[in-house]
């Protein structure tokens, strides 16, 4: 039996250096890439964004926002944006890997981490 697609984007993601990118003047942010499992197949999580926020009214998204300065790092602010946004608790996350940083139109410098969910989530 072969490895499951988050199988293999961890495997792929843990070989790899982040690339990163000179943030210098940017809003720091992070999103998370969410793969859930359905019906034989995975799917990623996706979030509409309200039209009551600052920035990216009624985008449709990653989970994520600004780093807060309470985060301790990039990572706890995608974690902390997921459980804000879907309502997914930051310990039922599985954190695989990292994505490189990558930067916005709208001045944003966003780190992206990949992370498995199980399905059915109960919210």
């Amino acid at each position: 039996m072969g490895l499951t697609p988050p199988e293999l984007v961890e495997r792929a993601l843990a070989t790899r250096v982040v690339g990163r990118v000179d943030g210098f003047g940017l809003i720091s942010s992070a999103v998370m890439v969410l793969l859930y499992p359905k019906n034989g197949e995975y799917c990623i999580l996706l979030n509409k964004r309200s039209e009551e926020v600052e920035h990216h009214k009624g985008e449709i998204s990653f989970p994520g926002g600004a780093r807060d300065p309470e985060d301790s790092n990039s990572l706890a602010t995608a974690l902390r944006e997921t459980e804000e946004e879907m309502g997914i608790k930051r310990s039922d996350v599985t954190v695989i890997g990292e994505m490189d940083e990558t930067i916005t139109r709208s001045g944003f410098l966003v780190n992206v981490f990949v992370g498995t969910i199980e399905y059915p989530y109960v919210f």
